[in-house]
């Protein structure tokens, strides 16, 4: 399936984010998750490192690594109890808000792109009162997931936004955002470590979210 057509450039500037380890210190719940499900079928549950090492993958992949023969049932069980527990340990990272807030005020608009399906994107961003700061929440549904753009046009699609940078925590956020034309910013406090991600050659590399802010300057007002 092909990619969307990307926005034109004449539409106002939106930074896209990963969700899970990007704006969110989620992995906790979606490793216990992850982990709960094997325990239902008395299946050998993997560590938490190789848990952690499929994340940013689409669920029904992850659980094929592990046990691909019982993909549909761990995956019903996965989407039954993360809900329920998605907020036992999860947060925004320090700063997280109050940068969503700055961005805002300087004029952008501000898109999530993740490989959460929508539905439970949504849910979670809903739980975690991120909704507020955000334009849109566009999950991965039936159409390929990154490191193809899809997600990011879908995104930018919907706020009729044009792309200036993709914030991820994984190479796939990376390569998704290069495909996409964007400039790409990596964040080393979630699932891939620093040395991975200096792999995937973004534009910035940093331990947090607060150098974002100097690349994004406020806009000047619109005409009246």
């Amino acid at each position: 399936m092909a990619p969307d057509t990307a926005p034109p450039t004449t539409a106002p500037p939106t930074v896209v984010f990963d969700l899970d380890g990007t704006l969110v210190d989620s992995l906790p719940d979606i490793i216990a998750s992850f982990q709960h499900s094997f325990t239902v079928y008395n299946l050998p549950v993997p560590g938490e490192q190789a848990v952690r090492a499929e994340i940013g993958k689409p669920l029904e992949e992850m659980f094929a690594t592990f046990a691909p023969a019982h993909v549909h049932e761990l995956s019903r069980e996965y989407r039954r109890h993360y809900p329920e527990h998605f907020t036992d340990r999860s947060a925004p990272y320090p700063g997280v808000l109050e940068l969503l807030s700055t961005l805002r005020e300087r004029g952008y608009l501000l898109a999530v792109a993740t490989t959460k399906r929508s539905d439970m994107a949504l849910r979670f961003t809903r739980a975690l009162g991120l909704t507020s700061y955000l334009d849109v929440i566009q999950g991965t549904d039936h159409f390929p997931h990154k490191p193809a753009p899809d997600v990011i046009y879908k995104a930018l699609t919907a706020v009729a936004g044009d792309g200036v940078w993709m914030v991820g925590d994984t190479a796939h956020d990376i390569g998704a955002g290069k495909a996409a034309g964007l400039k790409t910013y990596a964040v080393t406090w979630g699932t891939q470590d620093a040395a991975q991600l200096a792999a995937a050659e973004p534009d910035e590399l940093q331990p947090d979210l607060q150098k974002l802010l100097e690349h994004l300057p406020p806009l000047p007002p619109k005409p009246s």
